[in-house]
């Protein structure tokens, strides 16, 4: 299940793509626009900010906008660095202890098989994809 964090991620990242490229939107505007909370909101700017996906000064002016155009981005991307992982079961997580059961899982090809369908739908499709048309 995609958490509310990379769910308000990807409302975030869609509402920067649509202002104009070169200008840094406060935070505050983004924030109002999306109604979520200013604290929140940070939180996910610092994750996507660390991540590359967004560029950000302080300061008077200041604000954030996409470090790339909407349609080099992949929800795939986007998802994985705030959620950390598509996978659809815990035993399939990065960094995952190994299971005692793998072996004899019946089920184990089921969420392997599952996880490559998410990721490979979420890797189809770009944040230029969502954005309402005109």
């Amino acid at each position: 299940m995609i958490s509310s964090r990379g769910r308000y991620a990807l409302r975030v990242l869609a509402d920067l793509a649509q202002q104009a490229p070169e200008v840094y939107v406060p935070l505050k505007d983004i924030a109002a626009r999306q109604e979520l909370s200013q604290k929140y909101s940070e939180a996910i700017m610092t994750t996507l900010s660390k991540g590359g996906l967004v560029e950000g000064i302080h300061g008077k002016g200041g604000g954030y906008r996409l470090s790339r155009k909407p349609e080099e981005y992949s929800l795939a991307e986007i998802l994985t660095l705030t959620e950390g992982s598509l996978a659809p079961v815990s035993c399939l997580f990065d960094g995952a202890s190994p299971c005692d059961r793998s072996t004899p899982c019946p089920t184990l090809p089921v969420w392997e098989e599952l996880e490559r369908i998410i990721t490979d739908y979420l890797s189809s499709v770009t944040l230029a994809d969502v954005l309402p048309k005109e």
